[in-house]
């Protein structure tokens, strides 16, 4: 999806008519600091003081709170509060924000707000409070409800229907009233999110998870229980034939899939590298995709819509978050995606060339006529950086941990150590400043380094830089003194390989993320520069410039925009990968094993595959083939 085109649809979006009928929530978040506490006169007991408060809309008041944040003009609020001050802080964010309160009706007896008052410790979440669970909804407040509904039905665009509580507004007789107003407005589109009720409303668009969809297709899951890829193709099919209405199914990171009446889509999770809080991003992705079909759009492209939505808010923690347009876009303007995670997940998955290690990801129909080949250098190439996530990792825990380095008890050091390791995993590729930067992100989502001792990324850079070059420049002068030879540095029959290519006529280039100069003398000491004729890119110091980016985008503006079978890129890191594949070329990932420079790293194997991989090779030993297949 190009920019220009996501920016039409935001602007779309923004001029539709949206009612949400639903059981609306309040979440409420309590952070406690117990450096005021003091033992309760009454209980003997320690009190547990409340240092800050903060309210946001929860259940189908999320929804709404998100076609708020996409600057939604019209967006109506259907359901129920009670007389409590829950309720009427509800309303007032309501109003607030944008949002039309006036059909949420108030029920005097045996309704409650429905609230959820979630207490923190530091970033440690306590035992839920909820009030709401023993509502139960008068046949008079139904009526009225749906009254309502009736009467501004023809005034909007869509109408989503939120169920999200067993004690909420669903109950026998008002669904059987809601059914028979589905019936009554054919022309008009409704999208149910139901975690109890989906087989109920028929003539509705669902939207479900994994999860849910097996489990309706009596598949027993569990919430945490993987639910294989084949099995939502199966599940969507029997679903689609059960309801005749179109399907969205979210898979969490893996994505989501729709059906309908042109069959089956399958849209890709998005690489996210910040940590992230899952809660409400289902109601975040209903509404970007109900806005999308309010406006128009496709099934397809509103699930697009609502995995860049989702994508946004679950990188806002301690909050049900919400994304604005301008969030959007960038998020969907340039995503990385998440591809094949079950074949990524499970090598017994995996396709071979017979008698080879080349694993066949995805093929392509038309035959291929390479004139371009761009290689990654370290772990693609060169070993004389192997180790590096070695020094990288210990000198983030240090810079994370600050003064409680020597201190930090087990546990914390292993959090910590868990996330930099992750951290280092979905970035190896990307230049080392931009790691630095995502360093500093990391600092302060810890919280231990006070933020006027906090360097920039060049200053973790040096630390880093200073200790790796002691490990490299050792091992150049091995080089030089002939203690060691260029395949004790080099993968396993790689430099033939660069050979076979550029004697074929094929312009080779070396694209890096270590610095420009690094990368370039590295090369020369290893003796294969000149392959390259001078096309030898590194980092350059800023961070808006990607070397690998800047590569592939000159070679692009050469040639046109058309690239698909004149381009290569073979690497070990996801970027390359992922680069490569937005502009429609073809990729190689290298799973390296760099400490024996031959042989399948199983951990590389699963990024690259998740990164867009079209092959996977462990290493140059079976070029001939792998020539062969490039139709080299």
């Amino acid at each position: 999806m190009k920019t220009e085109q996501l920016q039409k649809i935001l602007n779309d979006i923004s001029n539709v008519k949206i009612a949400v009928l639903g059981d609306f929530c309040l979440d409420a978040y309590w952070f406690i600091d117990e450096a005021m506490s003091e033992i309760s006169v009454e209980t003997n007991q320690a009190t547990r003081p409340v240092s800050q408060q903060r309210y946001s809309l929860g259940g189908a008041g999320n929804v709404t709170n998100n076609l708020a944040a996409m600057k939604i003009r019209d967006i109506r609020a259907f359901g129920v509060i009670g007389t409590d001050p829950f309720g009427a802080e509800m309303v007032r964010i309501m109003k607030e924000t944008g949002i039309q309160p006036r059909n949420l009706l108030i029920q005097t007896e045996d309704w409650f707000t429905h609230t959820y008052a979630k207490p923190y410790i530091d970033d440690r979440e306590l035992n839920r409070v909820d009030f709401g669970n023993y509502n139960h909804l008068s046949k008079e407040t139904a009526d009225r409800l749906i009254s309502n509904l009736i009467q501004e039905i023809p005034e909007v665009d869509l109408v989503i229907i939120n169920q999200q509580v067993p004690s909420g507004i669903h109950t026998e007789y008002f669904k059987k009233r809601l059914v028979e107003v589905i019936s009554q407005f054919p022309e008009k589109t409704f999208i149910v999110d139901s975690r109890n009720f989906n087989d109920y409303y028929t003539g509705a668009i669902r939207k479900m998870n994994d999860t849910e969809a097996a489990r309706l297709c009596g598949l027993n899951k569990k919430p945490d229980e993987v639910v294989l890829y084949s099995e939502i193709v199966s599940s969507a099919n029997e679903l689609y034939k059960r309801y005749e209405k179109p399907l969205f199914i979210t898979r969490g990171s893996k994505g989501s899939l729709t059906i309908d009446s042109s069959g089956i889509s399958e849209i890709p999770g998005l690489m996210i590298l910040a940590k992230v809080d899952t809660v409400g991003a289902g109601d975040s992705y209903l509404a970007g995709a109900a806005s999308s079909l309010a406006a128009g759009y496709d099934m397809t492209i509103a699930a697009q819509i609502g995995s860049f939505v989702a994508g946004v808010t679950v990188q806002k923690l301690f909050m049900t978050g919400t994304a604005s347009p301008e969030e959007i876009l960038a998020i969907g303007a340039d995503p990385d995606f998440i591809f094949a995670s079950e074949l990524a997940e499970d090598k017994r998955h995996a396709n071979y060339i017979p008698d080879t290690d080349i694993e066949i990801v995805n093929k392509w129909e038309n035959e291929l006529h390479i004139k371009h080949a761009i290689f990654d250098h370290d772990g693609t190439i060169s070993t004389l950086r192997e180790g590096w996530e070695l020094i990288m990792a210990p000198m983030m825990i240090k810079a994370i941990l600050g003064d409680n380095y020597l201190e930090a008890n087990e546990i914390l050091f292993q959090r910590v150590k868990s996330r930099v390791d992750d951290f280092i995993d979905k970035t190896t590729g990307i230049q080392t400043l931009v790691q630095m930067k995502g360093l500093i992100d990391l600092i302060r989502e810890f919280g231990f380094v006070p933020e006027d001792r906090i360097l920039d990324e060049f200053g973790y850079k040096q630390i880093y830089n200073d200790e790796l070059l002691i490990m490299v420049r050792q091992r150049e002068k091995k080089l030089s003194r002939n203690e060691l030879a260029l395949e004790d540095f080099t993968l396993k029959n790689a430099v033939p390989f660069l050979q076979k290519l550029y004697d074929s006529g094929i312009k080779l280039y070396l694209a890096s993320g270590t610095d420009d100069e690094d990368v370039k003398n590295e090369a020369r000491i290893l003796g294969y520069d000149y392959l390259f004729e001078g096309r030898i890119y590194g980092a350059v110091g800023d961070i808006t410039k990607e070397a690998k980016k800047m590569v592939l985008d000159r070679i692009l503006d050469s040639i046109g925009e058309s690239a698909f079978g004149t381009v290569i890129t073979f690497g070990d890191g996801p970027v390359e990968i992922r680069e490569t594949r937005k502009r429609g070329g073809i990729t190689i990932g290298l799973a390296s094993n760099e400490l024996r420079r031959y042989g399948l790293n199983e951990k590389k194997r699963t990024r690259l595959i998740k990164a867009g991989a079209d092959i996977i090779v462990p290493d140059f030993s079976q070029s001939p083939q792998l020539l062969s297949l490039l139709n080299i």
